[in-house]
């Protein structure tokens, strides 16, 4: 594989990081405590190419690689892991699934407008009883004529509240066996009658990326808008999964890489004893292994991204790389406070706020467990 950057993607990541460092810096501990969502930010963005990297160009995107888009990413979530969430959410989630199924129409009325962020969709998969198990879904399309009428609640969904549209997974057939071949995909317009969002989530962390409830009751959704086959919802879910733990990998090392600059640079100014911190064994340590667990979580990631590309399948590679990256992030975020001692638990200092958002990469999109149960699948197969 080679490790070095195109002309292309080392523009895009240039393009990403000062962006990141201009505008999305300063903004992230105020929209962490505001818990606002950054919408013009976000549509700045949208702007510049960065929300529908891989979207072919007729279609409105960029019409870059997967690598461009992990090192735009890890970019992004090293200044600010909401922003990283969001990005993540419309290029992996949305806009994949878009560009693998959508029909001409479809790609006018929501790709092209996703890809700039004009129009914002989420992905709805998760739901009060089907969480890990993504086949348990309750959410029910019953066919009537030349339309669908929805009934049903999913949860956590990122931008579920300010959302213009809503990719949802519903059974359409709930006597399939096995049960997931029931399942289909709709694109659902948030003004639809009968549709409603919850209030935001108070979370822990990615606090500015808008997390919501939403509710279907008797919404009459028509045929046409029906993403891929019916009974095709559920493998178009999980490739779709498989390009977003790509996207969370490289929130997660984006995370972890702030982590690793703000505690070599705190190491290098705080002394105690006598001496700066990074003079003292037990530092260079931490921030030793810190770098060195970075970079492999890099290395994991980059290689999911360019099989990717190559149309080659990744779905062991992109379980990898987001099971490494997740738990580095935490495991690095959790050492950074160590370093800043009693400033690393106080909100003056980054590393608290990357403390809080790291956490959530171990469990969205997969959690850590499903991601060994996927890898010991692939390794254990006959």
């Amino acid at each position: 594989m080679n490790l070095n950057l195109t002309d292309e993607q080392r523009m895009i990541q240039e393009l990403a990081r000062d962006f990141a460092t201009d505008v999305l810096a300063p903004a992230a501990p105020i929209i962490d405590q505001t818990e606002e969502y950054p919408f013009d930010n976000c549509r700045k963005m949208g702007e510049l190419g960065l929300m529908g990297i891989e979207v072919p160009e007729e279609d409105g995107g960029t019409g870059a690689d997967t690598v461009s888009y992990v090192v735009a990413l890890e970019e992004v979530s090293k200044a600010c892991a909401s922003t990283g969430t969001i990005m993540s959410v419309n290029n992996s989630l949305v806009c994949h699934g878009l560009v693998k199924c959508a029909t001409p129409e479809q790609r006018e009325e929501y790709l092209r407008p996703a890809a700039s962020f004009e129009r914002i969709g989420t992905f709805c998969l998760s739901e009060p009883e089907a969480g890990s198990d993504a086949s348990s879904q309750r959410t029910r399309a019953v066919r009537d004529g030349d339309h669908y009428v929805v009934n049903g609640a999913k949860n956590f969904i990122s931008s579920g509240g300010v959302a213009d549209f809503h990719v949802v997974f519903c059974v359409t057939d709930p006597d399939a066996q096995p049960r997931h071949r029931g399942i289909s995909c709709l694109l659902i317009d948030a003004e639809t009658p009968g549709f409603s969002a919850g209030r935001p989530e108070k979370k822990l962390g990615i606090r500015a990326a808008n997390t919501s409830a939403l509710s279907f009751e008797d919404c009459t959704v028509p045929l046409s808008n029906r993403l891929g086959g019916e009974g095709e919802g559920f493998r178009l879910a999980m490739e779709v999964l498989d390009a977003g733990r790509i996207g969370i990998a490289a929130q997660a090392l984006g995370i972890a890489q702030a982590c690793l600059e703000a505690s070599r640079d705190y190491a290098q100014e705080r002394e105690q004893f006598g001496k700066p911190l990074a003079g003292h064994q037990a530092i260079q340590f931490m921030i030793a292994d810190m770098a060195t667990k970075t970079e492999a979580a890099r290395l994991l990631t980059l290689k999911a991204a360019v099989k990717k590309h190559q149309k080659e399948r990744y779905t062991l590679e992109a379980a990898m790389a987001k099971l490494y990256a997740a738990e580095t992030a935490v495991w690095a975020a959790n050492k950074a406070i160590q370093i800043h001692g009693g400033y690393g638990y106080i909100r003056e200092y980054n590393v608290e706020r990357y403390f809080r958002d790291a956490k959530i990469t171990e469990i969205y999109e997969g959690t850590s467990e499903i991601q060994r149960m996927i890898i010991a699948r692939y390794m254990l197969a006959d």
